[in-house]
């Protein structure tokens, strides 16, 4: 019997997403362990699940010494050294898209409820007392929302406040123009321009280096008097020391903040402000996001130690679900296509430059070069090569990759893939494709013309292109009791590419005594897994 795969979840996750966890896995659940008992035990476990709280550093993944996969439960990775793991080979995976539509919502209910001092209103009449004039608020509708961050929630934040009557300009230097275009959002070439503008400026961005303090005094002293903030997205990327002075001032007319520098926030300078509504990072707490994160990253998971690709990896190209779909074959024919090199030439690879041609070129090849990469080193390497670490192990061994798309049809393919490999004097150029059902096949070696189906045993040949080689070289397997299941032979000039699909093994002596057969150059035997 298969022994299962080992899981810890370090904190809660939806009861489905462990249901489904246990339907295929071992499943430890320790919601608030410790960092002492943590390290201590995860050198058990193939995969750990976190959400905020778990700091998944340098120590931990060293200690994690069985780990395949770190889950993170939610969308921002703070938590998590991502670089330590991707050395390692270690997957991490997040769940972006099933907190997006409560994370939107909340920005809704945070900005409308500082327009009309929803909170404070409560407070006060619940207290016993009854008055509207401290609470007379403003409408939503004619303002101008300016938008830092058109990514998914941002996108999601501007198609609501549309709808309001609102006036929408954005801000993302990293978004294509068809995106402003898409969501009804003026696109502002600078944060300044759009600071400058906004009647409320609401921020959609994941909190690094740039974005810490992105929104501070300098940003508060050109806006317009009585600006409103709402913050739903990481705590600092506006600076709470430049919003106390601001609210002080009167600059700012109020604020709405889920999320604070300091986690968890229970004594804050801006808590003190009437006019700032606060909430304890529930920008994701909704049972409908808990129950989608739970099971998607289950899902991821599951997916990620059965040796699947899953989308939303972080330290991968990112990669759509659907575009995943697509990529897949392709992934399969780009990592059988890098297993062919060390397997036909012994030589140090110097450079490697993948072409991407057709329709394939439209979508995120990067995955396609890691593949290939990770076919490339997984038979030469004693230590794991895959999809996470392939491109920094490529690096230590100082291979040069250089990539190139066009797409245009090359030589009559509606997609191909071409590398060529070089090293000291034995270059290595294939090309392949996928037939019209999907299969993977090799279509050019070295120049020569071929149908290569990159599966199981494949011997390949050159010999010279006379009568009298190819019977021998086919005798010589039947002698052996191997039997071909396939053969294909293209020419160029005066020699022959011969490319034989084998069933079972071909020994070392049955090697020698094809490659002595009169008029054969050489033999390699190429094994795809």
């Amino acid at each position: 019997m298969t022994k299962k795969h080992r899981v810890l979840v370090s904190e809660r996750i939806a009861e489905e997403g462990l249901a489904m966890l246990r339907s295929e896995l071992e499943v430890d659940y320790r919601d608030g362990i410790g960092r002492a008992e943590l390290l201590n035990i995860i050198k058990d476990y193939d995969a750990l699940i976190v959400r905020s709280v778990t700091q998944v550093d340098e120590e931990l993944v060293a200690a994690g010494t069985r780990l395949k996969m770190v889950g993170r439960a939610g969308n921002g990775i703070d938590n998590i050294d991502v670089h330590a793991c991707t050395r390692r080979g270690i997957v991490v995976a997040n769940t972006p898209d099933s907190n997006t539509i409560s994370a939107a919502e909340q920005t809704m209910a945070l900005m409308l409820c500082s327009l009309r001092h929803t909170a404070e209103a409560n407070a006060f009449l619940k207290a016993g007392n009854w008055d509207r004039k401290p609470f007379r608020g403003m409408e939503l509708y004619g303002k101008t929302v300016g938008i830092v961050g058109l990514g998914r929630i941002g996108s999601m934040v501007a198609t609501r406040v549309k709808s309001f009557g609102t006036r929408v300009i954005a801000y993302d230097p990293y978004i294509p123009d068809e995106r402003f275009e898409r969501f009804g959002a003026e696109k502002k070439e600078t944060l300044e321009e759009l600071v400058r503008e906004a009647d409320i400026i609401t921020v959609h961005t994941p909190r690094n280096e740039e974005t810490m303090g992105m929104i501070g005094a300098r940003e508060f002293a050109m806006a317009k008097d009585g600006v409103r903030v709402v913050n739903c997205a990481r705590g600092g990327i506006i600076s709470e020391a430049a919003l106390v002075e601001a609210l002080k001032s009167g600059k700012v007319g109020s604020a709405g903040l889920d999320v604070f520098e300091e986690e968890p926030a229970r004594q804050n300078p801006l808590f003190a402000f009437k006019n700032v509504v606060v909430t304890p990072h529930l920008g994701a707490d909704t049972v409908e996001a808990q129950r989608r994160v739970g099971v998607t990253i289950a899902e991821q998971v599951i997916k990620g130690l059965r040796g699947e690709l899953v989308p939303n990896v972080v330290n991968l190209p990112t990669v759509l679900r659907s575009e995943l779909e697509v990529l897949s074959p392709y992934i399969e024919l780009a990592e059988k296509m890098g297993s062919l090199y060390y397997q036909m030439e012994r030589s140090p690879v110097d450079r490697i430059e993948l072409s991407f041609s057709g329709d394939i070129a439209q979508q995120e090849t990067g995955l396609l070069t890691i593949a290939f990469l990770k076919g490339l080193l997984s038979g030469v390497m004693s230590e794991k090569v895959n999809y996470v670490n392939a491109r920094i192990k490529a690096d230590e061994r100082g291979i040069k990759v250089f990539e190139r798309k066009e797409e245009k049809q090359v030589k009559g393919y509606v997609n191909l893939i071409s590398a060529k490999v070089f090293n000291r004097g034995h270059d290595l150029q294939v090309a392949g494709t996928l037939t019209g059902a999907g299969r993977p096949y090799i279509v050019e070696i070295n120049d020569f013309e071929t149908d290569m189906f990159p599966v199981g045993n494949v011997l390949i040949a050159i010999n010279e292109d006379r009568p009298g080689v190819i019977g021998p070289f086919t005798t010589e397997l039947g002698k052996a009791g191997i039997n071909i299941s396939m053969m294909r032979v293209g020419s160029k000039g005066s020699m022959n590419l011969m490319v034989v699909n084998v069933d079972g093994e071909v020994d070392e002596r049955t090697l020698a005594r094809l490659r002595a057969v009169d008029g054969i150059v050489k033999v390699h035997l190429v094994r795809f897994r």
